[in-house]
């Protein structure tokens, strides 16, 4: 079985060391960057299975290393800083980050969030069940890990298609914040609940360009978001 990809981004060598020593023992291969401006090259020609990426970094933070990433890649990307304000936090998150992790941390719970991650991105095949959802003109497979929306794809990031995959299941029924950080994430901790409107944000921008003037997922306020169908 080929091990999967991890690449670390970080400028922090005993930091970087210590992640790789664990992901390796986790039977993953892992490659190691210490600068932003030598990332953007690395994804384009080795495409990683996960990127654990710092903010701090010389030459180009991670914000822009983030940005560049998402005009050609879904790639997953988990953000690690040392930053813990509420603005860092949904910058990160709105710029396609699937996950964020503040240090000081536990490599113990960083392994956790990436096998998490990976797990969503690349699930393992269950026979007799069903692994395409259609609602209207959207339809998600969850074999290719496609969406499409009369036949044109959406780019989703790996936290979009599970928000969306959750929602097409359960048309109509309302999710709170937090259960739907626990669908996305696929395990339970205390976490910022508001980032999960971050990524219905970007998830309603990018529904909007194949489905304009039509209010897929609504906001019910004080409880959280749900999948209208029929939709207006």
């Amino acid at each position: 079985m080929i091990k999967q990809h991890i690449l670390i981004v970080e400028d922090e060598i005993k930091i970087a060391q210590l992640l790789r020593d664990y992901l390796e023992k986790s039977d993953y291969t892992v490659s190691c960057l210490e600068q932003g401006n030598e990332v953007i090259s690395y994804v384009r020609q080795t495409p990683p299975a996960l990127i654990l990426l710092d903010i701090m970094l010389p030459e180009m933070d991670g914000i822009a290393v983030c940005r560049e990433i998402r005009q050609f890649s879904t790639v997953p990307i988990i953000m690690i800083t040392a930053k813990v304000e509420e603005i860092d936090r949904l910058l990160g998150l709105e710029l396609g980050a699937d996950d964020y992790i503040c240090k000081p941390f536990s490599p113990r719970e960083v392994v956790a969030r990436a096998k998490a991650v990976l797990r969503r991105t690349h699930p393992e095949p269950v026979e007799a069940e069903e692994k395409k959802w259609v609602v209207g003109p959207i339809v998600l497979d969850e074999k290719t890990y496609q969406v499409n929306i009369e036949e044109q794809m959406l780019k989703l990031t790996p936290s979009e298609f599970a928000l969306l995959r959750i929602l097409l299941r359960h048309p109509n029924q309302v999710f709170s914040r937090q259960a739907l950080l626990n669908h996305v994430r696929d395990y339970s901790f205390e976490c910022y609940e508001r980032t999960i409107d971050s990524h219905i944000k970007n998830l309603r921008k990018k529904i909007a360009t194949e489905l304009p003037n039509q209010e897929i997922i609504s906001t019910v306020y004080g409880i959280g978001y749900k999948l209208n169908f029929p939709w207006v």
